[in-house]
Protein backbone atom coordinates (compact mmCIF):
# COMPACT_ATOMS: atom_id res chain seq x y z
CA UNK A 1 0.00 0.00 0.00
CA UNK A 2 1.49 3.71 -1.03
CA UNK A 3 1.49 6.07 2.07
CA UNK A 4 0.77 9.56 0.98
CA UNK A 5 2.00 12.38 3.57
CA UNK A 6 0.96 15.88 3.93
CA UNK A 7 2.27 17.62 6.42
CA UNK A 8 0.30 20.61 7.77
CA UNK A 9 -1.94 20.84 5.16
CA UNK A 10 -4.02 24.27 5.01
CA UNK A 11 -6.83 24.24 2.55
CA UNK A 12 -9.71 21.51 3.38
CA UNK A 13 -10.64 21.09 -0.85
CA UNK A 14 -7.21 19.97 -1.28
CA UNK A 15 -7.13 17.26 1.41
CA UNK A 16 -10.61 16.28 0.92
CA UNK A 17 -9.99 15.58 -2.99
CA UNK A 18 -6.34 13.55 -2.27
CA UNK A 19 -8.48 11.65 0.10
CA UNK A 20 -9.91 10.76 -2.85
CA UNK A 21 -7.68 9.84 -4.83
CA UNK A 22 -5.92 8.14 -1.87
CA UNK A 23 -9.28 5.75 -1.89
CA UNK A 24 -9.29 5.12 -5.27
CA UNK A 25 -5.56 3.99 -5.00
CA UNK A 26 -5.86 1.90 -2.40
CA UNK A 27 -2.87 4.20 -0.95
CA UNK A 28 -3.20 5.49 3.08
CA UNK A 29 -3.39 9.16 3.76
CA UNK A 30 -1.22 10.71 7.07
CA UNK A 31 -1.85 14.32 7.79
CA UNK A 32 0.54 15.66 10.06
CA UNK A 33 0.33 18.55 12.26
CA UNK A 34 -0.90 21.27 13.34
CA UNK A 35 -3.51 21.16 10.55
CA UNK A 36 -4.70 24.46 9.01
CA UNK A 37 -8.69 23.55 9.61
CA UNK A 38 -10.62 20.81 11.69
CA UNK A 39 -10.63 17.28 10.35
CA UNK A 40 -14.74 18.03 10.52
CA UNK A 41 -14.73 20.76 7.99
CA UNK A 42 -17.59 20.58 5.99
CA UNK A 43 -15.81 21.74 2.70
CA UNK A 44 -13.33 18.84 3.74
CA UNK A 45 -16.17 16.78 3.42
CA UNK A 46 -17.59 17.77 0.40
CA UNK A 47 -14.32 17.79 -1.47
CA UNK A 48 -14.05 14.33 -0.33
CA UNK A 49 -17.85 13.79 -1.39
CA UNK A 50 -18.96 11.07 0.96
CA UNK A 51 -16.22 8.76 0.42
CA UNK A 52 -14.63 10.70 3.32
CA UNK A 53 -15.63 8.13 5.67
CA UNK A 54 -14.19 5.33 4.19
CA UNK A 55 -10.75 6.78 3.75
CA UNK A 56 -7.83 5.52 5.35
CA UNK A 57 -6.58 8.51 7.07
CA UNK A 58 -4.03 8.34 10.02
CA UNK A 59 -3.35 11.56 11.66
CA UNK A 60 0.03 12.53 13.35
CA UNK A 61 1.18 15.68 15.57
CA UNK A 62 4.90 15.61 13.91
CA UNK A 63 6.55 14.00 11.13
CA UNK A 64 8.88 12.57 13.64
CA UNK A 65 6.05 10.31 15.53
CA UNK A 66 5.22 9.10 11.80
CA UNK A 67 8.71 8.05 11.19
CA UNK A 68 8.93 6.76 14.20
CA UNK A 69 5.91 4.37 13.64
CA UNK A 70 7.03 3.81 10.34
CA UNK A 71 10.30 1.86 11.08
CA UNK A 72 13.67 2.51 10.08
CA UNK A 73 13.04 0.67 6.82
CA UNK A 74 10.28 2.94 5.66
CA UNK A 75 11.19 4.50 2.28
CA UNK A 76 10.27 8.32 2.65
CA UNK A 77 10.11 10.87 -0.73
CA UNK A 78 9.93 14.27 -0.36
CA UNK A 79 8.21 16.60 -3.13
CA UNK A 80 9.82 19.51 -3.78
CA UNK A 81 10.82 22.02 -6.45
CA UNK A 82 14.03 22.32 -4.60
CA UNK A 83 15.82 19.80 -6.14
CA UNK A 84 16.21 18.62 -10.07
CA UNK A 85 15.55 14.66 -9.73
CA UNK A 86 12.29 14.16 -11.47
CA UNK A 87 9.90 11.51 -9.94
CA UNK A 88 9.76 9.48 -12.88
CA UNK A 89 13.65 8.80 -11.87
CA UNK A 90 13.15 6.53 -8.74
CA UNK A 91 11.69 3.32 -8.95
CA UNK A 92 8.53 3.65 -6.17
CA UNK A 93 8.01 0.37 -3.86
CA UNK A 94 4.92 -1.13 -2.12
CA UNK A 95 4.74 0.87 1.14
CA UNK A 96 6.84 3.66 -0.32
CA UNK A 97 5.67 7.08 1.30
CA UNK A 98 5.30 10.10 -0.59
CA UNK A 99 5.50 13.27 1.16
CA UNK A 100 3.80 16.66 0.21
CA UNK A 101 4.40 19.91 2.41
CA UNK A 102 1.73 22.65 2.61
CA UNK A 103 -0.20 24.49 0.28
CA UNK A 104 1.45 27.86 0.96
CA UNK A 105 5.31 27.08 1.63
CA UNK A 106 6.07 23.21 0.98
CA UNK A 107 8.20 21.22 3.06
CA UNK A 108 10.09 22.29 5.53
CA UNK A 109 13.97 23.01 4.82
CA UNK A 110 15.22 21.25 7.44
CA UNK A 111 13.46 18.28 6.54
CA UNK A 112 14.47 19.14 2.91
CA UNK A 113 18.31 19.46 4.45
CA UNK A 114 17.84 16.36 6.24
CA UNK A 115 16.94 13.96 2.95
CA UNK A 116 18.60 15.78 -0.09
CA UNK A 117 18.89 12.25 -1.71
CA UNK A 118 14.95 11.67 -1.31
CA UNK A 119 13.58 14.89 -3.00
CA UNK A 120 11.94 14.67 -5.92
CA UNK A 121 10.44 17.11 -8.24
CA UNK A 122 7.23 17.27 -10.91
CA UNK A 123 9.48 19.14 -13.46
CA UNK A 124 7.35 22.42 -14.53
CA UNK A 125 7.63 25.63 -16.58
CA UNK A 126 6.58 28.95 -16.07
CA UNK A 127 4.74 28.53 -12.41
CA UNK A 128 6.12 28.03 -8.97
CA UNK A 129 4.21 24.70 -7.81
CA UNK A 130 1.43 22.99 -8.90
CA UNK A 131 -2.12 22.75 -6.90
CA UNK A 132 -1.25 20.21 -4.48
CA UNK A 133 -4.13 17.76 -5.24
CA UNK A 134 -2.29 17.76 -8.58
CA UNK A 135 0.65 17.15 -7.25
CA UNK A 136 -0.59 14.51 -5.33
CA UNK A 137 -2.31 12.93 -8.20
CA UNK A 138 0.63 13.05 -10.78
CA UNK A 139 3.10 11.40 -8.30
CA UNK A 140 0.47 8.77 -7.19
CA UNK A 141 -0.36 7.65 -9.95
CA UNK A 142 2.80 7.16 -11.37
CA UNK A 143 3.78 5.05 -8.32
CA UNK A 144 1.10 2.88 -9.24
CA UNK A 145 1.55 2.38 -13.03
CA UNK A 146 4.92 1.15 -11.94
CA UNK A 147 3.59 -1.07 -9.44
CA UNK A 148 1.69 -2.43 -12.42
CA UNK A 149 -2.55 -1.21 -11.68
CA UNK A 150 -4.67 -0.37 -8.83
CA UNK A 151 -4.90 -2.79 -5.51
Amino acid sequence: MLQIVLIEPEIPPNTGNIGRLCLATGARLHLVGPLGFDIDDRTLKRAGLDYWKEVDCRRWADFAALQEAAGPAARFFFLTTKTTRAYWDESFRDGDYLVFGRESKGLPESLLAAHPEQCLTIPQQGVRSLNLGNAVGIVLYEAVRQLRGLP
